[in-house]
């Protein structure tokens, strides 16, 4: 039997077991470990311990929990509560107003807590009833929350880029750097988008009554510093690491640190708020560490059977396809994955094929992991299976239904899909900050 076509029976059989409904990183592992055992026999079993093994010894791991303890305590803190009404006053007069407001509400949250999901939560418990309440269309508001929440797998601190540096062994700090201008970018296209819409169809975003926007400067400049806590926080955790005073870790040390600090001074830390982001925390990072021992296990016995160079030849060699085909096709893969599986699953399971071949074709690494997040997303919230879409679903009051979120899903996907061929067109737009930044 030829290592190629083990190769694509472990392929298989993972994806298969992925079907069963078994959990991410028991069918990545059991595959992996199997597949060792049998092919090299019991001293086989080494291949994916020794992947755990170096996992263990990686320090920057302890960055995960550090980031999710930051962006949960202050969600539980309820911190965004104060940014969504700042955003409620100052953005009013203008039209979908609210709703561009919601959109930079999902860049701050982005910024202090790195999940897409964390973002849905905020944006569904606290923006989507103000914004039914106030006559926003129901499909344009359902499109922005999903949207919005969606940059935050892909401004830092995203959690997503660190687990693709990971597996890809490329600098966090400048996967970070690469995100913030395709992240800000892409914001800014929705914000377009929506105050084009809106201001064409003023109905679909009505601005707020002048009796509602006649409030007294002091009380807008007081509400204007909620937004600069999560501004603070960021910089405090960022500034020290990117000009090399702090390590990675230890800047998200500090990160969580200042989170716990400012909900204490808000007056919104308690034992009930403590107790429930330290236990989601654990649940979250427990759930990224067993799935990325289980990739990194997968990955060393694929780059045992030499599958990477099988690829390459199946594509280039006998296919005779251009490097940017094959990288359009990866990304096409990503979209139809994306109807099954969540972000972190996609990555792990097709790392140990698509990074070491990006390689190959001459792509940059820190590129590639900004287009990663970017056509996960877009694999998110598209029909009929995307994730994101029922997990609106599952957040949304019952006067939405699973049509709506279909129909609000589609201009915002547009948008992305447009953001995503501007940075595959010019990749100096995520290249040219961590290039600039760590030139000098």
């Amino acid at each position: 039997m030829s290592y190629e076509f083990i190769a694509i029976f472990m392929f298989l059989s993972m994806m298969l077991l992925l079907f069963t409904g078994q959990r991410v990183f028991g069918a990545i592992g059991a595959v992996a470990s199997i597949s060792a055992v049998a092919l090299w026999g019991v001293g086989g079993i080494d291949i994916p311990f020794t992947a755990a093994i170096g996992l263990m010894n990686w320090y920057p791991l302890l960055t995960l929990p550090m980031f999710i303890l930051m962006g949960y305590v202050l969600s539980e803190s309820r911190i965004a509560d104060d940014l969504y009404r700042m955003f409620h006053v100052w953005m009013g007069p203008v039209p979908g107003g609210l709703a561009i407001g919601t959109i930079l509400l999902m860049v701050l949250i982005s910024a202090m807590n790195g999940l897409s999901v964390a973002g849905m939560a905020i944006g569904t418990t606290i923006a989507l009833p103000e914004l039914l309440r106030r006559g926003y269309d129901k499909i344009m508001v359902t499109g922005v929350i999903q949207a919005g929440s969606s940059l935050g797998i892909l401004v830092p601190p995203s959690v997503v880029l660190v687990l693709y540096s990971m597996i890809a062994r490329q600098p966090v700090s400048q996967l970070w750097l690469a995100g913030i201008m395709p992240g800000l970018m892409m914001a800014g296209l929705f914000i377009v988008y929506i105050y084009i819409r809106c201001l064409i169809q003023p109905d679909l975003g009505p601005m707020l009554s002048k009796e509602e926007r006649n409030i007294p400067m002091s009380e807008k400049l007081k509400l204007l510093s909620a937004g600069i806590l999560p501004i603070v926080i960021f910089f405090a955790m960022m500034i020290p690491f990117v000009n090399g005073w702090t390590s990675l870790t230890e800047s998200s040390a500090i990160g969580a640190i200042a989170a716990i600090v400012a909900a204490v001074v808000r007056g919104r830390m308690n034992k009930e708020v403590f107790e429930n982001s330290v236990r989601k925390t654990l649940l979250i990072s427990c759930m990224f560490m067993w799935i990325i021992l289980a990739a990194l296990g997968f990955g060393a016995v694929f780059d045992g059977l030499g599958a990477v160079k099988a690829i390459e030849g199946l594509f280039v060699g006998q296919l005779h396809l251009s490097p940017w085909v094959i990288l359009i096709i990866m990304q096409l893969t990503f979209i139809i994955m994306g109807t099954f599986l969540d972000d972190t699953a996609m990555l792990v399971i097709v790392a140990p094929l698509y990074i070491p071949l990006v390689r190959v074709l001459g792509f940059d690494l820190i590129w590639y992991g900004v287009l990663y997040t970017i056509t996960t997303q877009i694999a998110y919230m598209t029909p009929p299976f995307g994730y994101n879409l029922f997990l609106m679903r599952a957040m949304a009051p019952p006067e939405i239904s699973i049509r709506d979120i279909y129909r609000s899903i589609f201009p915002f996907v547009g948008v992305m899909i447009l953001a995503l061929a501007i940075v595959m067109a010019f990749p100096e737009i995520a290249l040219w900050l961590p290039h600039n930044v760590y030139s000098n």
